[in-house]
Formats: C-alpha cells, structure tokens, sequence
C-alpha cells in the first residue's frame, strides 16, 4: 500500500529456476532470482521489502522511465518549432528520467495475456511539460532464461518518447556488496561525453585509448577510478554508449566469478547508459535488511541518446501522432 492509500501488486514470472517480480508501482523489478554454477538460487536486483521504501528513495531502483530517460540539459525541448519547458529535477539543471513524477512514480495497470504481463499507464497532455496525451504499455517475459521488456506507446500529438528501465544488478547477489571485480563487455566504439551540466553535450567520442572502451572483458574497478575528465566528473561510469550495428544486437555482457552467473544484454534501442551506482547512499534498508552502499550495483539502460532533442547528431526519439514507438530490450542469463 501507498503512503496515499492505493494497493500495490507484486505478479511473479516463472520459468523454472528463473524466478522474476513485478510490482505495479514504476513497473519496478523488484526481484529476479537466477541460479548461480551450482543451481543455487541468486537474487540479482537491488530492491525494497516495502513499497514506502520504494516511495522514499530517489534512486529509480528497478523502475521503468519515462516519459524520457536520463537528462535533458536545461529541460528546454523544441517540438515542430514550438518550445516546450519541462521540470528541472536533477539539481535544478537538467530534467531527468521523465521529472518530479515520472513513470516510475505511477501505479500501472496489470494485464496477464499469453504475450506475458502486461503493464500499461497514461500520461496527459502537459504532463511534467511535456505536449501529447501518450499511452504506454510494457509487456515483460521470462522464458529460456531470459527476461525481455517490449514497450509501446502511441500519442496523439508528436512528443519525445523515451522508455527504459533502472534496474540494479548485482550479479554475486543484491546484498553482495561492492561491485568492483565483476567483469563488463560493451559492443560500442563510440560514447557521448558529458558537458559540464550531467548532461551530454553533443559530442561523440571513440573510446579507443580511454577508460570507456570495453570492449573486451574488463573489471569495473579497472578504470572507474582513473585520473580522466568524464571519470572524474561522474564519479565513475555513467555514461552513453552508441552501440555498435543496428536492429536487435548484442550490448553487452556482465561476469562474476564469484557465483558464475552471466547476464547478456540485447536491444534494438541505439545506445545504452552504463552506470555504477556511484551516488548510491542514504538509502532504505534493502531486502533482508541488506545495506545498499556506493557502487554496489551496476544498471545497463536501453535508450535513445541522452539529451538527444538538444543535439544535433543524435538521433531524436521523437514520435508523432498516430505512429508506434516500439523497442524490444532483453536480458539473458548463462
């Protein structure tokens, strides 16, 4: 139940030893249970036991983003030459992952269909300052290991639309504290470095000679503290990365030695934010009283360019009336 009162349902998704749960507040991934080299049971997501802890965190744990992730500088978006001035969120600078009340704040309906579970919400016209009545659905599917999240939306005026989700991964389990020796791949040559705001600046950069390129199996903590400029100023990563070919592709993968659990990321969204977890602190206790620290845990987001309306070579998630935004992310595990 809410602070305000309204119920709050968990659905479970099975698929053998694949346990995965869903709440309707943020569509949140609250648990995801995988079996680690033995068979033993591995939860792998940050989460809460209560939904108020959920309310009281500002951290987007597990949640789903929207209207549109990550930060726009200035919270300024021009839409067919008309100007439009969302909320500014993120230290009064940059509107992020949707605003004040995003779409991880909204109670989302719940539909079960032979497609999996279904979540869906409405955003009205104006909403956080953004133009269009937008409808949204979310379906989720655990099958073969594997988690995938198909999103839709349609609006019935052209507006920016930009879904993701923040879950937090941990892959020696969501209390197995720092996350430094797990092991990331990224499929990207390129990255988009921050301006001074938080936010992407317009640039593209090649990753060649620098801390971000990952392309092959490297530790986080091999380069999340080196003396280089984006580093430093996010504190580690927490970064965009244009990935590599188009279509449904491989992004990346994540090891850790410790349980033997690999998780593969595959989408067909144009780049994917890679962040640490570096401004993880004061939260609410975890599930099973775990403690929830800096860099305890890694999110891998899906996703348009981040500041992509206000940069000229990025490509823009804008939709127009009558048209259907349609993205496909899964999450595999070996």
């Amino acid at each position: 139940m809410t602070r305000d009162g309204h119920k709050i349902t968990r659905f479970w998704l099975t698929d053998g030893l694949y346990r995965v749960g869903i709440l309707t507040l943020g569509g949140i991934i609250q648990s995801m249970v995988v079996p680690d080299r033995n068979g033993a049971p591995v939860d792998i997501v940050l989460g809460f036991d209560r939904v108020q802890d959920y309310e009281n965190q500002t951290c987007y744990i597990g949640a789903l983003l929207g209207r549109c992730a990550n930060r726009i500088a200035g919270g300024e978006i021009t839409i067919g030459g008309e100007r439009f001035y969302l909320k500014c969120n993120d230290n009064g600078v940059c509107h992020l992952h949707g605003g004040v009340s995003g779409f991880d704040r909204k109670i989302w309906k719940a539909d079960i269909t032979e497609e999996g579970l279904t979540l869906s919400c409405f955003s009205a016209d104006g909403e956080e300052g953004y133009p269009g009545n937008l409808s949204v659905s979310v379906t989720y599917l655990l099958e073969d290991g594997a988690l995938s999240l198909k999103y839709h939306a349609q609006s019935d005026r052209e507006t920016i639309c930009n879904l993701s989700n923040h879950a937090y991964f941990n892959l020696a389990g969501h209390d197995g504290g720092n996350i430094g020796r797990h092991l990331i791949q990224v499929h990207a040559r390129q990255y988009t470095p921050l301006g001074e705001n938080g936010a992407p600046d317009g640039r593209i950069a090649p990753v060649t000679g620098t801390p971000f390129d990952l392309n092959r199996m490297t530790a986080f903590r091999e380069h999340w503290d080196d003396d280089f400029l984006q580093i430093r100023q996010a504190k580690g990563y927490d970064h965009n990365y244009l990935i590599d070919g188009t279509g449904m592709r491989p992004f990346a993968r994540v090891l850790c030695e410790q349980t033997g659990i690999s998780l593969f990321v595959e989408s067909d969204m144009p780049g994917m934010q890679l962040y640490t977890g570096n401004y993880l602190e004061n939260l609410p206790m975890g599930k099973g009283q775990a403690r929830y620290d800096v860099r305890t845990g890694f999110c891998l987001e899906t996703q348009y360019p981040p500041n992509a309306v206000n940069c000229a070579e990025f490509e823009k998630p804008l939709l127009r009336a009558g048209e259907t935004y349609s993205h496909t992310t899964i999450y595999k595990f070996i």
